[in-house]
């Protein structure tokens, strides 16, 4: 199989809104996109080191080694045996989980830590097989979560040899989204690597038959519903506008023209495609509806729900244009809030990142999310999960078949009591918590809740406008990480 292009992955995602709820969307949410800093924010500074790493952990044929990206600041280090706060890269640049990942650095200094931001293989410049990392499956058949954590436990070890003073510094994993699963998993299969872990916003069980396949779909409905009145019920009823609108040409030019879209819709396919890029921007909203003014995926004002639902609050029955006039200006809170955009692509949404190819590759291993919708319980046209569907697919555009069940046995699917010192953290305003760990599970293994958080804000950089929730939720995680490394003290 030769390198996949951009231009085959679209033709590939919009064969179908099931393959849009696999791929599409879960490569948009985890993905991640630097930020403006602004002046309330903590100054950062770190050195960008190289480490040789294994490309295969757990086989002795392959014995090459590709250079893995880590970057460190030792600022308010003790270097007597301080804590390392020890970042799990996940889908992405190294270099935006630096930047995005505030709380790590407004408590170092208090901690007297080490930050650690280490690079996920196959993302940023950590790529196994340079130029050719992508080039088919049988180079990117090292891309799992398995081979990324050892990659993690074997740098810990060296840094612990070759620094002075480290040798006995605890060390605590610190992740959000996908690399939140990679900090939760890491303590889990190495406690002896990591003395505890923060897990934020971190989908542990949206795996199959461990969570609905609707759940995530429904808290993105609640938040619209929340957030503006008849907004759910408006964007419901939009679905049936765009099909009846863009049954004719005149239609699909007029939604080109109502939207701004930098490509008129022209067929079938195209309004399919409309609409896959109209339900990714309300599950973008959802999870980025931040307290205040932020950009991480596209400029947006505070509370951006609210703001998109002015638009959206029809009262009385209106036109099929009228409606979708009003979802056109609610789009355009989220992709041109500052006026600067003179056209919409919807080619071009947080999916073309570069962590997205290699994110989709695990979809299609291990990183099986089951997603679906009904219409009823939440705001989007009906769509089943079909596994078998999804299977094909994976096996059409990389010549492999996921294994639905592998991630729940090698990471012990809900079974995991037997774990000790782990925080999960999720915003009630976050989809992804429906496939996150709300309760507690032990003294130790323990769940936070954000009510008004959306996507790891607690991670975030501290904000005027935080809500009081996120506030507490960031004390009791530093209280935990202060008994971590007091524990971790004692043993040594």
């Amino acid at each position: 199989m030769g390198l996949l292009d951009r231009a085959a992955l679209t033709c590939i995602l919009t064969l179908s809104l099931g393959w849009f709820h696999v791929f599409a969307l879960k490569s948009q949410l985890f993905s991640r996109f630097g930020e403006r800093s602004t002046p309330s924010e903590t100054p950062i500074s770190y050195e960008t080191f190289y480490f040789d790493q294994k490309i295969d952990h757990f086989g002795f044929l392959e014995d090459g080694t590709f250079k893995q990206r880590y970057l460190v600041s030792d600022k308010h280090w003790h270097q007597s045996g301080g804590p390392i706060l020890f970042y799990t890269g996940n889908e992405g640049d190294i270099t935006w989980f630096c930047n995005n990942t505030g709380f790590m650095w407004e408590i170092a200094e208090e901690l007297g830590a080490m930050l650690v931001f280490a690079e996920h293989r196959y993302y940023g410049e950590s790529l196994p097989f340079g130029q050719e990392s992508y080039s088919d499956s049988k180079h990117l058949n090292y891309l799992t979560s398995e081979q990324a954590l050892a990659d993690f436990a074997v740098l810990i070890q060296n840094m612990k040899n070759m620094v002075p003073g480290a040798q006995n510094s605890p060390v605590i994993a610190v992740g959000g989204s996908y690399g939140g699963m990679l900090a939760a998993w890491f303590r889990m299969k190495y406690p002896s690597v990591v003395v505890g872990a923060l897990a934020s916003s971190a989908p542990i069980w949206q795996f199959p038959g461990m969570v609905p396949c609707g759940a995530f779909y429904k808290i993105v409905t609640q938040d619209f519903a929340k957030s503006g009145h008849n907004c759910d019920a408006n964007i419901r009823k939009s679905w049936k506008a765009i099909n009846n609108i863009s049954s004719t040409a005149s239609g699909l030019q007029w939604l080109s023209e109502v939207f701004s879209l930098c490509t008129s819709l022209k067929n079938k396919a195209d309004a399919a495609a409309f609409k896959a890029w109209l339900q990714e921007t309300w599950v973008n909203l959802a999870m980025v509806d931040y307290p205040y003014e932020a950009n991480f995926l596209e400029p947006l004002p505070r509370w951006p729900i609210q703001v998109v639902c002015k638009y959206l609050s029809f009262d009385s029955p209106v036109s099929d244009y009228q409606l979708l006039h009003g979802v056109s200006q609610a789009a355009k809170v989220y992709y041109n809030y500052t006026g600067s955009t003179s056209c919409l692509n919807i080619s071009q949404t947080a999916t073309g990142s570069l962590g997205a190819l290699g994110w989709f590759y695990q979809a299609c291993t291990e990183m099986v999310m089951p997603m679906c919708t009904d219409g009823v319980q939440d705001m989007f046209e009906a769509d089943e999960w079909n596994f078998q569907a999804f299977s094909d697919e994976c096996s059409a555009m990389f010549g492999v078949r996921p294994r639905a069940e592998w991630a729940g046995t090698v990471y012990g699917g809900k079974d995991i009591a037997s774990h000790s010192n782990i925080i999960f953290s999720n915003g009630g305003l976050d989809p992804w918590s429906s496939g996150g760990v709300t309760v507690n599970i032990s003294a130790s293994v323990v769940s936070i809740l954000i009510p008004d958080g959306a996507h790891h804000l607690d991670l975030r950089y501290r904000n005027d406008k935080d809500p009081p929730s996120v506030r507490a939720a960031r004390a009791l995680e530093l209280q935990y990480f202060r008994e971590w490394i007091k524990q971790a003290k004692k043993v040594n």
